[in-house]
């Protein structure tokens, strides 16, 4: 297998992109090591944007860890149900993680339900907890992107544009290539090389665009959620786009349209929908309320001793 990677047009030509490094006779891949950065970012982020609107980022340490093993088994369920034909001769096989296999949509329907049902459980408003880790997400999904470029996968069609990238064709799936790749291939000293979207660099550029756009309106928000529906519109605009370059589609089995892009389409009808109709009527809807929120303790109180750093809490107020 060859391991270089160019982006031609760009001038950009790197010589050996591995896979994973080994540390010990243990091989780590770096698809692993980008989503563990990408989670504990994550966790930073919720953490500081929950301390930003006084709420307890004690909570979100607690709710993400459950909220990330329930986005990665949503992640590979997903990606499993619809590509069966797979892994129904070998099963074992859906418990490989670092063959990769995770898709995003499934990761984040299985944290929604995480947090719905930890908001039960924890009293606290679903909706402020879904806007608190809106940001967190978006910058997961962003770094994540990148661990389809040491993969080789989740590409697109053959394109001769700017950003088009050249890969080895021994490099990624033949399940992948397409015959208008095919037709466009080049051997360039006894290697045989196609051209594609980096479809994976679109989309992590366009979620960091939407990240940018959520901190600075997040601020404005008039309701509990707004961040939240504001993400997933966004998002979903932009994969009913890129979604529509890739080559690996996940299909509807029995009908052959692409999953990820029908469901991105119907996300941003309902998301954009719901923007509009609770922009004016939010106030009507008592659930889009905070329901908690905490104040730190005061670093001096009066007629007694401050308390320690270690013994900072959060105290509740309605």
């Amino acid at each position: 297998m060859h391991y270089d990677i160019a982006f031609p047009n760009l001038g950009i030509y790197l010589e050996h992109v591995g896979k994973n490094i080994s540390i010990h006779g243990f091989t780590i891949a770096y698809y692993g090591i980008i989503i563990g950065c990408a989670i504990l970012i994550g966790f930073l982020i919720a953490t500081a944007e929950a301390k930003r609107t006084r709420q307890n980022p004690e909570d979100y340490l607690d709710m993400g860890i459950i909220g990330v093993v329930a986005g990665i088994v949503g992640a590979r369920l997903y990606y499993v149900i619809f590509s069966w034909d797979m892994y129904r001769d070998n099963l074992l096989e859906i418990f490989n993680l670092r063959h990769g296999g995770l898709a995003i949509y499934g990761g984040v329907i299985g944290a929604v339900i995480a947090v719905f049902i930890m908001a039960r459980v924890k009293r606290l408003s679903p909706f402020q907890i879904l806007d608190t880790v809106a940001m967190a997400i978006l910058n997961g999904q962003m770094l994540g992107r990148w661990g389809n470029f040491f993969n080789r996968e989740a590409f697109g069609e053959y394109t001769d544009s700017l950003f088009a990238m050249r890969l080895p064709l021994d490099a990624v799936r033949s399940g992948d290539v397409t015959e208008l790749m095919r037709e466009h291939m080049e051997v360039i000293d006894g290697v045989s090389y196609i051209q594609v979207h980096p479809t994976f660099l679109y989309e992590s550029l366009w979620c960091a665009v939407l990240l940018i756009i959520l901190m600075i309106y997040r601020k404005h928000k008039k309701y509990e959620g707004e961040l939240f529906l504001l993400y997933i519109f966004g998002y979903a605009l932009g994969r009913v786009w890129i979604e529509g370059l890739r080559t690996d589609q996940l299909l509807l089995p029995g009908v052959g349209l692409p999953v990820s892009q029908l469901l991105a389409g119907s996300v941003v009808i309902f998301a954009g929908a719901a923007l509009l109709w609770l922009r004016n009527h939010h106030k009507r809807i008592p659930m889009l309320k905070a329901k908690k929120v905490y104040e730190p303790m005061p670093d001096k109180i009066e007629g007694k001793k401050p308390p320690k750093k270690k013994d900072k809490i959060f105290k509740f107020k309605d």
